[in-house]
């Protein structure tokens, strides 16, 4: 560190100030989000792997098709026949967790963003720092602040992922069309009902695509996380690095790809535009003939 411009020495004093005056606040955050983490791993492992396997390949068919669906079952036979199936749930529940969180404090600074210059203006710069600072750094504050394990695990994902959802939530409902909000305003609706009947639904795709980039990004930080204890499929991609061990790497790896994929290509269709199919293009089947 400099002296002529002790920067992180400020920060390293001001991490210090806040756990020792913190009133209690730092372990009541910390014991909900760990209440939360805890409850979707156990939620999720107490579920047979036949039932999540199948939930999986009924969505993919639904969204997607039949082929996707196909996809999804030999993807999870893959990763429970590989013996990771354990460690996938809990990384679902580490992803699951830290996107939660992240809507819920993203999408109402989004939609703030939105409405206002003044606060667009202070959390666009706040957004590019979180981005491009480097993930690791992330862990060592919370790492302090929280002690080992699933929370600081779960709130430097949170950090990372966020950004995607204010600022795609905010582009979409600034490219609303004016026209539409003006109509809106002119039949009497309140900001409020602007906001909810003509705004977000008119923003709905960017919105989705927020959430889809935010699960991504919540997914590879979470593989970081495994350094300060969050556990999951990280801890053996970290265990596959130290030890140098190929097979493991791979096979982690792996698991963690047919993961990102399937959460992929779900979540994206949701925020797809463009005609619905129907279960006759899903299977492939050819339109019916109504003699014309």
């Amino acid at each position: 560190m400099s002296d002529s411009l002790p920067l992180g020495e400020w920060v390293d004093r001001g991490v210090k100030f806040v756990i020792d005056n913190d009133g209690g606040t730092l372990e009541r955050m910390g014991s909900g989000i760990g209440t939360l983490t805890e409850g979707l791993e156990l939620g999720l492992q107490a579920i047979p792997m036949p039932v999540i396997t199948a939930l999986l390949v009924a969505i993919g068919f639904w969204r997607i098709g039949w082929k996707f669906g196909l996809f999804c079952l030999a993807c999870c036979y893959v990763i429970d026949a590989t013996g990771f199936w354990p460690q996938t749930m809990v990384t679902l529940a580490l992803i699951i967790a830290a996107t939660v969180i992240s809507l819920v404090l993203g999408m109402p600074l989004g939609i703030w963003a939105a409405r206002s210059d003044r606060v667009a203006s202070i959390v666009r710069p706040t957004l590019d720092f979180m981005q491009t600072m480097p993930a690791f750094v992330y862990l060592i504050p919370a790492a302090m602040l929280f002690g080992l394990g699933r929370v600081p695990g779960v709130l430097s994902t949170v950090i990372f992922a966020m950004p995607p959802v204010v600022r795609l939530t905010s582009l979409g409902i600034r490219q609303v069309n004016k026209e539409q909000v003006e109509a809106g305003i002119t039949f009497g609706c309140t900001p409020t009902q602007v906001l909810f009947k003509v705004q977000i639904p008119g923003a709905m795709p960017s919105i989705m695509a927020g959430i889809n980039q935010t699960i991504m990004m919540a997914l590879s930080m979470v593989i970081i996380a495994s350094m300060v204890g969050a556990g999951g499929l990280g801890n053996d991609v970290l265990a596959s690095i130290q030890r140098l061990d190929i097979g493991l790497g791979f096979e982690s790896g792996l698991a963690v790809v047919l993961l990102a994929i399937m959460l992929d290509r779900i979540t994206e269709t949701f925020g797809a535009q463009g005609k619905r199919q129907t279960w006759r293009d899903k299977l492939g089947l050819k339109p019916k003939d109504n003699g014309s």
